[in-house]
């Protein structure tokens, strides 16, 4: 950063850049252009956002012109105004208009003062902007307190009580998120989701997921309307699922489960059958991963039971027929099949909420299938389909092919074709280290097996095939993520405090 600032656009510009780019929010941002540029806190946050005094103008007059009753008709002078005061050029701002203000620039009011401008307020107004709850009524052994020299009387008291109903409403209609904010919150959750199964290295997303995780708990502990805190729990429920996904797959099922028991708490929480069915997803996934197959299958048909809008439900059924394929029952594997096809016929609701991870499209859908199918005997038809489904010209989840190709490759060599098994696996061998995700490395182990116990056992083709598997897993993300920070070989990219 510039060692002498002069607080010209061009030094706010460079500072804005420079500390959005090394991760710093906001809240860091407004305070460092107070300190560094000797800016009043409403300027600040101003500045932070990048706005003009005319866009900021704008934007509050649209803000005032959708609530009926507080219209603001700003301009560029009035919010030079409202920056400046308590200074003698300046304009008092009233308490709506900092609740606006606050609502535009995406923090709490109180956030918008000073210690000069606390002194300067009503007391009534900072009984507002702080959320300070009105004093409790002195005790009394009647209904009705005795009038006192220090209680309004008559016509005063109505105006006391009808400004004290005013007070009240305006705390109740303030809100630190807005409806944008919403929305921009939304949208960054929908891009981590979709960001991890395409080739972002998995730590960077997890430190991008658990910083927006940490924004949206810091909203949930200030003031919003209900329907806004509703949405902000959705919110974190998504992101805490998507923490406990990307920390199974890094081989950490004991972090994976509490991210997901606070996802379930979200989801209560916000009272949303969307996000309780994937979180049920979720968990059936870790406990598969770590061996625990009752409480794998339980999720999964507790997800499914709801009958959940979206691709979830083809998906919880395809996690329950995994499940009974891996233990050998192939019976109920093939009924859970059968719940595959039915929950796609009955799917229902809009598309899926957030997308990426948490969606099922049929790429997705066929991975597991097939894999079903090469455990429960039918090998010909899990080639024919794995083929198949790559063969199509989409992208896909790099870590839901791999998954594919392995089983593609053991169906070859199931059937007796070993040359087929190793082009399978040729773009498997490929990965770099940071996508070798542990349900990856435990399925190319397996596949390991399984050339052990088959015909090629005592083929050059075989061995060198089982060596090369053994150094890729050495080579695995859990087991990098796992080494101490410094040591060599850790993953680059680690996560962010």
């Amino acid at each position: 950063m510039a060692p002498h600032p002069t607080g010209a656009k061009r030094d706010r510009d460079r500072l804005r850049q420079e500390m959005t780019e090394a991760g710093c929010d906001l809240a860091q941002i407004s305070m460092e252009m107070r300190t560094r540029f000797r800016m009043r806190p409403r300027e600040a946050w101003r500045h932070a956002h990048g706005l003009t005094l005319q866009a900021a103008a704008d934007r509050i007059s649209d803000l005032g012109g959708a609530r009926r009753g507080v219209e603001v008709a700003a301009d560029a002078s009035l919010v030079a105004k409202w920056e400046k005061w308590p200074a003698a050029s300046g304009r008092k701002p009233s308490a709506q208009v900092l609740v606006m203000l606050a609502e535009l620039y995406g923090c709490d009011a109180a956030d918008l003062l000073d210690y000069e401008d606390r002194q300067a307020l009503p007391p009534a107004d900072l009984q507002v902007l702080e959320h300070r709850p009105a004093p409790a009524p002195r005790p009394s052994s009647t209904l009705l307190p005795p009038p006192s020299a220090a209680e309004p009387q008559g016509t005063a008291l109505a105006e006391a009580a009808a400004d004290e109903s005013a007070a009240w409403a305006m705390w109740a209609e303030s809100t630190n998120v807005g409806d944008l904010a919403c929305e921009q919150l939304l949208a960054n959750t929908r891009s981590l989701a979709r960001a991890y199964l395409a080739a972002e290295p998995p730590l960077r997303v997890f430190a991008a997921t658990r910083a927006l995780r940490d924004k949206v708990f810091a909203l949930l502990e200030g003031h919003q309307h209900p329907r806004q805190t509703q949405e902000l729990y959705v919110l974190a429920g998504y992101l805490c699922g998507l923490l406990a996904w990307i920390s199974s797959d890094l081989g950490e099922p004991h972090q994976a489960d509490t991210h997901g028991r606070t996802a379930w708490l979200c989801a209560e929480l916000a009272d949303h059958p969307g996000l309780r069915a994937w979180t049920l997803s979720t968990r059936s996934k870790i406990a598969l991963w770590d061996g625990r197959m009752r409480e794998a299958v339980t999720h999964a048909r507790r997800g499914a039971s709801d009958r959940p809008p979206g691709t979830v439900g083809v998906l919880l059924a395809c996690q329950e027929a995994d499940v009974w394929a891996r233990l050998g029952a192939t019976a109920k594997a093939q009924e859970a099949l059968t719940r595959v096809d039915e929950a796609r016929t009955a799917q229902h609701g809009p598309d899926d909420d957030i997308g990426g991870l948490f969606s099922c499209d049929d790429f997705r859908r066929v991975n597991y299938t097939t894999g079903v199918q090469l455990r429960t005997g039918g090998a010909t038809a899990a080639r024919d389909e794995a083929t198949a489904a790559l063969a199509l010209p989409t992208r896909r989840a790099y870590g839901t092919e791999a998954q594919m190709r392995i089983t593609l490759a053991t169906a070859h060599v199931t059937l007796g074709h070993p040359e087929g098994a190793l082009e399978a696996l040729q773009p498997v061998l490929a990965l770099a280290p940071e996508q070798r995700l542990a349900p990856v490395v435990a399925r190319l182990r397996e596949f390991a097996g399984d050339v052990a116990r088959s015909p090629m056992t005592d083929g050059r083709s075989a061995s060198h095939l089982q060596a090369a598997i053994e150094h890729w897993c050495l080579e695995s993300a859990p087991r990098r993520f796992a080494l101490p920070p410094g040591a060599p070989g850790t993953l680059a990219g680690g996560l962010a405090d």
